[in-house]
């Protein structure tokens, strides 16, 4: 797989002693480790974790040519690796536990402090590696990979449904939901009471930074938004064009208000 990213949230991380410090994101390639932990001067690390429960150093994360694994490095305290889109699905890391393989496509490493509330940071690791369909191919040949997983029990492809039914409904050629519109879309779907706009805008970026690797150059000012607009239109022109989202996946999509169940199912 290409590599992981690892996303720390703000008020997580701390600086020169502080409490609270800004958003960090990591992206590690195969081979590629980082530590977590307190840290300090001698034993710097990339995620910063500010609860004086947690260990100078406390784990690393490590990325290997298909997966990832967590060390934990705690002679105390195990760790939870939970799955945010599973049913409740977990694994549990034990102290001095070595290189445990993460299945998980998107995880949140949640670490215990003495406060009411746990520290954790969220690693995402968009580039799985699946079988071909007709079986395991050429054994002597290279694997094939899959150009675009896509995991359709994911949020993120509740979102990009969201985000492509204006075309697939044919109500414009050209117009994408926007981000209020997506929300407001999804809110009667069970899985999404509490999305806000800002996590839809986090669902498109992973969408088009680690799924469909689309390369949209960085603007300022006025022109940032006729960017977020580019990078959604595209996206949508590349899954429809490609096919990765078409009309039975409405079905996924909550029934539209005052139209009932049949809103459900394919539009012709």
């Amino acid at each position: 797989m290409s590599g992981v990213v690892i996303y720390l949230p703000q008020g997580t991380a701390g600086a020169g002693g502080e409490p609270h410090g800004d958003a960090v994101t990591l992206r590690l390639g195969p081979g590629e480790v980082a530590r977590f932990g307190r840290g300090s001067a001698t034993c710097p690390v990339e995620l910063r974790l500010e609860d004086e429960a947690i260990s100078r150093l406390a784990g690393e994360i490590r990325v290997t040519d298909d997966h990832w694994q967590l060390s934990n490095l705690s002679t105390t305290q195990s760790y939870l690796v939970e799955n945010p889109e599973g049913a409740g699905e977990y694994l549990r890391v034990p102290p001095r536990r070595a290189g445990a393989p993460i299945p998980f496509e998107f995880s949140r490493v949640v670490l215990p402090t003495r406060r009411n509330a746990t520290v954790a940071f969220q690693v995402f690791a968009p580039d799985h590696v699946y079988l071909d369909p007709d079986g395991m191919g050429d054994q002597w040949g290279s694997r094939t990979v899959t150009a675009y997983s896509l995991d359709e029990t994911a949020l993120y492809f509740l979102v990009l449904v969201a985000l492509c039914e204006p075309r697939l409904r044919d109500e414009s050629p050209v117009a994408v939901a926007t981000t209020p519109e997506i929300v407001e879309r999804l809110r009667g779907h069970p899985a999404c009471g509490q999305l806000t706009a800002r996590a839809v805008s986090s669902h498109i970026d992973y969408l088009a930074d680690e799924k469909m690797r689309i390369s949209v150059p960085a603007e300022h000012g006025p022109r940032r938004e006729a960017r977020r607009n580019g990078k959604r239109e595209t996206i949508v022109g590349l899954v429809l064009r490609f096919g990765l989202v078409r009309e039975e996946h409405l079905a996924l999509l909550p029934p539209r208000p005052g139209t009932g169940a049949q809103e459900r199912g394919p539009v012709r």
